[in-house]
């Protein structure tokens, strides 16, 4: 009987992104690196549970869910969430930060300082700068002034920032731009809260650690795994929770790592030669479908 590995999701470290498995093994992943892994004839997707909980009725969630919680779960797990306002005692100190996903696409947030920039290499931040630094409920304060102030909003969705990688501006320079003219306006506003402090600007670049110098266009991005279905390809990229394979004569498809949570895997056979039968939904103003070629 072939090995069972269940995925809980893509960690970013010092050293790049990991897969991790349950059970506490990761899985390195670097450029060029052979993706390939299957879910078995019959299987079903399990809700992942909330706070280090199982679900306590094993509950079946949908393929294209990204949080692979149930009503319930994702209940629990929302009422102990800083986003939700639902910990305002927090003690630790936080980031106000400024992220850029591409032209046009800017967003101003908030991260815990002890996470340093983790939060921003999740959410597939091209760039960023911080803003100011301080307790939970100031921070949370400039965010939401900043929002009014300047327009942005606190989320850009994961499909806008696909997008645009394959065509980002080519310098740290161009990349920067807009997010150093915000951090000008934003630290000349009145009405900063007396406990944030402000931090200068100083432009991080994501580029490189993400692999996105040259990347191809991506032909479309996987909406569920099902099934039976199976997905082999080199990676050529990777940003935030979503790795760009190369399934197979250059063709890109991307796959959100939060997809996979939830599944219990196993490794697909065959050659290196590339392959993808889950489904895809085409970019390029086609319906979703399934890319065909080199299926296993």
């Amino acid at each position: 009987m072939a090995q069972v590995w269940k995925c809980s999701g893509l960690r970013w470290a010092g050293s790049g992104p990991v897969l991790v498995w349950s059970g506490g093994r990761r899985s390195a992943l670097e450029r060029g690196k052979w993706v390939s892994f299957g879910v078995a004839e019959g299987g079903v997707r399990a809700c992942v549970g909330a706070r280090g909980h199982v679900c306590p009725v094993g509950a079946v969630v949908a393929g294209r869910s990204i949080g692979a919680r149930c009503e319930e779960c994702a209940r629990l797990d929302r009422a102990h969430s800083v986003a939700a306002d639902a910990v305002p005692d927090d003690p630790r100190a936080y980031h106000v930060y400024l992220a850029w996903f591409g032209p046009g696409m800017v967003k101003v947030g908030i991260t815990a300082v002890e996470r340093g920039e983790a939060r921003l290499l999740e959410q597939g931040a091209v760039c960023f700068s911080w803003l100011g630094v301080g307790p939970l409920m100031a921070a949370r304060r400039a965010e939401e002034m900043l929002r009014a102030a300047l327009r942005v909003p606190d989320r850009i969705p994961y499909a806008a920032k696909r997008a645009v990688r394959a065509g980002l501006p080519g310098t740290e320079a161009e990349r920067a731009a807009e997010i150093a003219e915000l951090h000008g306006r934003a630290t000349a506003l009145a009405g900063w809260p007396e406990s944030l402090a402000q931090v200068p600007f100083r432009a991080v670049d994501h580029v490189r650690v993400f692999g996105l110098e040259g990347v191809p266009d991506a032909v479309g991005e996987v909406s569920e795994l099902v099934a039976g279905g199976v997905v082999s390809g080199a990676l050529v990229a990777a940003a935030g929770p979503d790795l760009h394979l190369d399934v197979g004569g250059g063709r890109v498809v991307v796959l959100d790592t939060r997809l996979m949570r939830g599944w219990e895997l196993v490794p697909a056979g065959g050659s290196q030669g590339g392959g993808l039968s889950f489904p895809v939904r085409e970019y390029r103003d086609r319906d979703a479908g399934v890319l065909q070629d080199g299926l296993f």
